[in-house]
């Protein structure tokens, strides 16, 4: 497996668009699949903020986005980690990990201080990767953890 950005891959912008829609429908009441693909040309762009990295392996396999806001609710806070997918044939292999720490670790090197995320069932996955919780709240009618990660200076 290796991890691509999307704008080394845009071909796979439908099928990315359809895995998050199926998975957060719910937490972005009105928005078609159509809107979510056209909204996702943004991440074409080589800037850090918005990115979308890839998990490929022979076939495509999961995701992870680096966004400036996840939660309208909370505007002061930015980056965000969103978007971590793994395809269901895919997971409890690591994958969603090896995501998750490569945003981290190309969020450390461009200098970011802190990362944020909301999840509203993969706290304890998030936790092992060191992210601490923030606050427990209601988001869009859904119970949500908001948690944080530190990302230490890159000396690298």
């Amino acid at each position: 497996m290796k991890i691509l950005t999307l704008s080394d891959q845009p071909q796979a912008i439908p099928q990315l668009a359809e895995w998050h829609h199926q998975q957060w429908a719910a937490l972005n009441p009105g928005q078609t699949l159509q809107q979510r693909i056209d909204n996702m040309q943004a991440y074409l762009s080589d800037d850090l903020v918005p990115s979308t990295y890839l998990a490929q392996g022979t076939v495509l396999m999961g995701s992870a986005a680096m966004i400036a806001h996840d939660m309208d609710t909370h505007p002061e806070l930015t980056p965000w980690l969103a978007s971590v997918f793994v395809a269901p044939p895919f997971r409890r292999q690591g994958i969603g990990s090896q995501l998750v720490r490569h945003v981290m670790q190309t969020a450390r090197q461009a200098g970011v201080k802190t990362l944020y995320l909301f999840t509203p069932d993969q706290e304890n996955f998030y936790q092992q990767l060191g992210w601490r919780v923030l606050n427990r709240e209601s988001y869009r009618g859904h119970q949500v953890t908001l948690m944080s990660v530190e990302l230490p200076d890159w000396h690298g």
